[in-house]
């Protein structure tokens, strides 16, 4: 076990109450940092939707003769059925819909009769490549139809959207159950600087098997911290974009190696998730092109009635996809060595290039790191020491003059708006509580301030 580390206090991540939801919000629920943003309107060219255009938003299709499959807003609306797409005037449209400050969902569906867990409708769960929020029609006479709303209830929790659909959910969003495989959830707000510490009660997890499930395998717990870019259909510490600490063993591990770290936890125990970050680079006003500045890119559609913004995920890039290459592995890139071990997870995560050729290193673009960054991890109060230091900087990495070239010419087609890649900061990225669940595992989240086992007061 390593040294305790030895810091100023750190954080809860709990609030009593939020702050007032505007357009410059970049999340909708209290974060480490807050920030203006903009966005950009599209030509009111009306134009037919190419098929390229389309979104891939659930709709209900069990009503085909009612409703629309989705309403897509630009600075007008624009209308999709299986027959047509045609746009409407916003003034005429929007005047007729209710202005939300609270989102309506999610509707809460019980797994089993009388059970406290639920699956959710009625909200846009984030899918391979692409992510949700929700959005509430502005006042008449502002320039943007749409702006970040909250959903219920207002405080930090798992994110009713960001969370794989596989992993149940009570209505106060702090307590979470697996079904099958390693599942995952993240919280709804991102770790961007500062010192942050939650803990995390361990329900069903290190192997145990509960009274209704055959499963040989038995359920267990994997806790850490992510980026936007980690999959939800696999455990923390899959790739290089998540950190993480196994029941099973006391493993830590990240690009799927683990490594001899703490003690094994088990069912009742209360883990404590630290996080330290180096104060939030600010953007080089003289650089049009520095990752750090703050742009949105989204587009409103209409989900079951609810507007929400629907994304383009942020893509895993080919220098972090490396660091999963065994073979031949860039030394100047990797943060950790090589292991004998063979890989657990049988395939590289969602987007990434798995069939790809071996890439060549030499054109890899260096992974920033972020100076005297650390996570540590406790067990009923006892520090297991620090975990992993130097974490790779959340931000994207910067874009070559030839990419940008390219996408740039693609970000139109005939005036209507498409989804785009975004090379900044749209202000959700940083690191979050990333909870992992096997087969029936489940667990219990204490954002503070109140803990069971409060950090040292050296933290």
């Amino acid at each position: 076990m390593s040294a305790e580390p030895s810091y100023p206090p750190p954080a809860p991540l709990s609030v009593s109450e939020s702050p007032p939801v505007t357009e410059s919000t970049p999340v909708p629920v209290p974060a480490p940092v807050a920030a203006p943003v903009t966005q950009t309107t599209q030509s009111r060219k009306r134009k037919r939707a190419p098929a390229t255009a389309a979104s891939p938003a659930p709709s209900d299709s069990t009503n085909g003769n009612a409703a629309p499959e989705y309403v897509v807003f630009y600075w007008h609306i624009a209308i999709f059925t299986e027959k047509c797409f045609r746009v409407l005037s916003s003034r005429a449209d929007l005047s007729t819909r209710p202005r939300l400050s609270i989102s309506r969902g999610p509707n809460f569906l019980p797994t089993t009769e009388g059970s406290r867990f639920f699956k959710t409708e009625l909200t846009g769960v984030n899918r391979i490549g692409y992510r949700y929020t929700p959005a509430g029609i502005n006042p008449p006479g502002h320039f943007l139809p749409c702006r970040t709303i909250e959903s219920n209830p207002t405080a930090y929790r798992i994110s009713w959207e960001d969370r794989s659909s596989f992993v149940a959910v009570t209505k106060d969003g702090l307590e979470l159950a697996g079904s099958t495989g390693f599942r995952s959830a993240r919280c709804n707000a991102p770790i961007r600087e500062g010192k942050w510490y939650m803990e995390v009660k361990i329900v069903r997890g290190g192997g145990e098997h509960s009274n209704e499930d055959g499963k040989r395998e038995g359920s267990h717990v994997r806790l850490g911290w992510g980026r936007r870019e980690a999959p939800l259909n696999g455990p923390v510490g899959l790739d290089g974009y998540s950190y993480g600490y196994r029941d099973k063993t006391g493993d830590k591990v990240t690009l799927s190696r683990p490594r001899p770290y703490g003690r094994p936890f088990f069912t009742g125990d209360v883990i404590g998730m630290y996080i330290s970050l180096p104060p939030k680079r600010q953007a080089n006003p003289k650089d049009l092109h520095d990752p750090a500045r703050l742009k949105r890119e989204r587009i409103a559609i209409d989900l079951k009635g609810q507007e929400v913004f629907e994304i383009l995920e942020y893509p895993q890039s080919k220098e972090m996809a490396a660091l999963m290459d065994y073979s031949g592995k860039s030394s100047a890139s990797a943060s950790i060595p090589s292991s004998s071990k063979k890989i657990a997870s049988g395939k590289l995560p969602e987007r990434g290039p798995s069939n790809a050729p071996k890439t060549n290193t030499a054109n890899l673009r260096p992974l920033p790191t972020l100076p005297d960054s650390h996570i540590a991890f406790f067990v009923n109060g006892e520090c297991q020491g620090i975990a992993f230091q130097d974490l790779y900087d959340y931000l994207q990495l910067r874009q070559t003059n030839i990419s940008r070239k390219a996408k740039d010419r693609k970000r139109t087609r005939e005036g209507v708006k498409e989804h785009t890649e975004n090379p900044f900061d749209d202000g959700t990225l940083g690191y979050y509580p990333f909870i992992s669940l096997f087969n029936e595992a489940s667990v219990k989240l204490n954002p503070g301030p109140t803990f069971d086992f409060p950090p040292p007061a050296r933290y």
